[in-house]
């Protein structure tokens, strides 16, 4: 049983500037994209203060987002690190399977990997992932370090959007 109070806020604030760069990509029809809300069961409410000390989570998440861009189906998991790696623990085995299953449906999967000892943010493509994942289970590395991440992919704050993120998965999909 997992708890939210000890994980499950962990990035809340990139989620937020992802958030706010999808109402604007929607207010200028460019995405129609959308945070998925991870199903819990409360078991401490505090019913005077309209909070929930502590719950768990009813089932599995597949991805943090998930809508279209242009006509171009899209999913997408946030994730933050404050080293100079990914550790891949942090990545789900189920969620790298939805991606992957997405994907072959025609949808473009990704990671938005933000950096905290630089402040870059990465596009980091679902089938990338999945090679240092499998790399992992071979015995290799168990993280993506910075070095491997390709700045082809560096995800700017652009023309008012704070992730504008769109920008890299066009760079991908015309690669």
């Amino acid at each position: 049983m997992a708890h939210w109070n000890t994980r499950g806020l962990r990035g809340s604030a990139f989620e937020e500037e992802i958030e706010y760069t999808n109402r604007l990509y929607r207010g200028h029809a460019l995405a129609v994209v959308q945070k998925i809300p991870t199903p819990i069961t409360p078991i401490e409410v505090d019913n005077r203060a309209h909070t929930i000390s502590k719950a768990y989570f009813e089932k599995k998440s597949t991805v943090d987002f998930i809508g279209a861009a242009q006509g171009v189906p899209i999913a997408f998991d946030a994730k933050e690190t404050r080293y100079k790696h990914l550790p891949i623990r942090n990545i789900h085995p189920h969620q790298i399977e939805f991606m992957e299953e997405f994907r072959n449906q025609g949808g473009v999967c990704f990671l938005l990997v933000r950096f905290y000892f630089t402040n870059e943010v990465f596009f980091l493509p679902c089938e990338e992932l999945a090679k240092h994942y499998g790399r992992s289970l071979r015995g290799g590395r168990k993280s993506i370090a910075y070095a491997e991440f390709d700045k082809k992919y560096l995800v700017h704050s652009k023309g008012g959007y704070p992730i504008h993120y769109l920008e890299a998965v066009n760079t991908y999909i015309t690669k």
